[in-house]
């Protein structure tokens, strides 16, 4: 019997893919529960240095599984209370992990989906994929972390607008609108996504969780105290082994070889 979330490493990257075609990729318990405790492996796991999440079949995540919340013994209400919160342990997982995360979405990205997407670091979408935020039109409202992430992509406008009208959104219009990081040809949103995540992976690690984590926290930062924040990472960056080398590879012209310590 096949996994609902399946997970694949290729050398230091790790590729977690949601595994109910039938379904869209449409969470339910089973599935939620096992992408929360892959992400939390994988964030402990240093042999990986990037992770990709994308979507067996025709979609990403088509979001909750509304037939199972339907069907639930306790009522729908309980069905998304205990789904949302293995759900956000998920998001958690990914929006402090010190590595980078890329989603590759190779078709519709829905509700849950579309909150999953945004909060990764990074997005390729394949040009027929369609974005759609969902919630709103079933009478719920946006969950996982989208409300946190969509104003900070495309500011409050638009993430209301959004919110509002729930239309589905192309991949050039997502793209327009600086919800996903490139577009490409139908069927290369993973192949790209791998790319990226390559590149990303040759990377510092240490020089990537710092700027993540001082972007993330600019928005609710004072000035004066990010700037704080800015020294002391760029000291702890500067007498970390990734730092190191950066430096010597600076000054004897050549590349970096980053993790190599």
């Amino acid at each position: 019997m096949s996994e609902p979330v399946e997970l694949t490493q290729h050398d230091a990257i790790a590729e977690v893919a949601l595994n109910r075609p039938e379904a869209f990729n449409a969470f339910n318990y089973d599935m939620v529960s096992q992408l929360a405790n892959r992400l939390t492996t994988l964030a402990r796991d240093d042999r990986v240095r990037a992770v990709i999440i994308t979507g067996r079949g025709k979609a990403f995540c088509a979001g909750g599984d509304l037939k199972w919340a339907l069907t639930h013994s306790n009522g729908p209400a309980a069905a998304f209370h205990t789904l949302a919160a293995q759900f956000h342990l998920a998001i958690v997982e990914i929006r402090r992990m010190k590595k980078p995360v890329v989603a590759a979405i190779n078709g519709v990205a829905a509700g849950g989906g579309f909150s999953l997407a945004l909060a990764c670091d990074f997005r390729v979408m394949d040009a027929s994929a369609v974005l759609n935020q969902a919630y709103t039109s079933a009478g719920l409202c946006i969950d996982g972390g989208g409300t946190f992430t969509l104003p900070r992509l495309v500011g409050y406008a638009r993430a209301l607008e959004i919110a509002a009208f729930d239309k589905p959104i192309s991949a050039p219009r997502a793209l327009e609108w600086g919800l996903v990081t490139t577009v490409v040809a139908d069927g290369q949103a993973l192949a790209e996504a791998v790319v990226l995540a390559q590149d990303l992976a040759g990377r510092s690690l240490n020089s990537f969780a710092w700027t993540k984590r001082l972007i993330t926290d600019s928005f609710h930062t004072p000035f004066e105290t990010q700037i704080e924040m800015e020294r002391a990472a760029l000291e702890a960056c500067a007498d970390h082994p990734d730092g190191r080398e950066g430096l010597r590879a600076f000054s004897e012209k050549r590349k970096p070889r980053f993790g190599s310590e």
